[in-house]
């Protein structure tokens, strides 16, 4: 596998690789998706996924990843990631992030999604809006001749324009044979703002995470679960995408 920088340049074979697997976890988040609904447990989401990963012949990327415990970060209103599935059921007016990953044949694939739980209030629905279509601005982005930090920067101009807050504490990342590879790719563009040129071959997991409030977050006493300072709504959408010569091929969608 090539090098550009110290970032895995793939090729054809892994890339397709990389494309099963994010289709598989694709596929699994849309049957989870399809059971969030009030009176649901994330719990029984976690359950689900793990009856799914079997099924599929894929391992859950995020267990026992550095210690995490779970198949799936479930993360409920005011949790921005790494939130634990719970036995709580979810109510009318939630919205909750899943983040799940999986291993096929030696390569990661790593998508979320907010979901509403039942009937939002607009307020919730923009920001899912938003978060979402800040998303798609910086894949917009991940094509060879740009730069890193032209996907962070239309991702912060996008979500800054709606009067939201780009959370800073996390960001996203490549992706390959390891879960988590270099680059790593922030939702904002950072003072020291050096030239990263994309290359085809690169393959990220672009991830905004977006509150509602301010962008200060707190972990709370699990280790995991980051929450929201001020406990303002907070969303997450992602999508791995790898990058070609024609442009940006999002991995992780059906």
């Amino acid at each position: 596998m090539k090098k550009h920088r110290g970032i895995f340049l793939k090729n054809d074979q892994e890339i397709a690789l990389l494309r099963e697997a994010n289709r598989i976890g694709a596929l699994i988040l849309d049957e989870l998706g399809k059971m969030v609904a009030p009176g649901v447990s994330s719990w029984d989401l976690e359950e689900k996924a793990n009856d799914l990963c079997a099924q599929y012949g894929v391992v859950p990327a995020f267990k026992g990843y550095l210690g995490f415990p779970y198949a799936l970060c479930c993360s409920l209103n005011e949790v921005v990631v790494h939130g634990f599935p719970t036995k709580t059921p979810l109510r009318d007016g939630d919205i909750l992030s899943i983040d799940f990953g999986v291993k096929y044949q030696g390569f990661y694939g790593d998508t979320a999604r907010t979901f509403p739980v039942g009937n939002i209030s607009e307020g919730a629905a923009r920001l899912l809006e938003v978060t979402r279509e800040s998303l798609n601005r910086g894949i917009d982005q991940a094509k060879p001749g740009n730069d890193l930090y032209d996907i962070s920067r239309a991702v912060q101009e996008c979500v800054e324009a709606q009067g939201y807050s780009v959370v800073k504490r996390f960001v996203g990342h490549g992706i390959g044979r390891m879960l988590h590879e270099k680059p790593e790719i922030p939702n904002f563009v950072p003072r020291d703002s050096s030239r990263l040129p994309l290359k085809p071959g690169m393959v990220l997991a672009i991830e905004p995470m977006v509150a509602m409030g301010s962008d200060q977050v707190e972990i709370l006493s699990d280790g995991w679960t980051a929450v929201t300072k001020d406990r303002s709504l907070s969303a997450h959408f992602e999508h791995s995408v790898a990058i070609t010569k024609d442009g940006p091929i999002i991995l992780s969608q059906l």
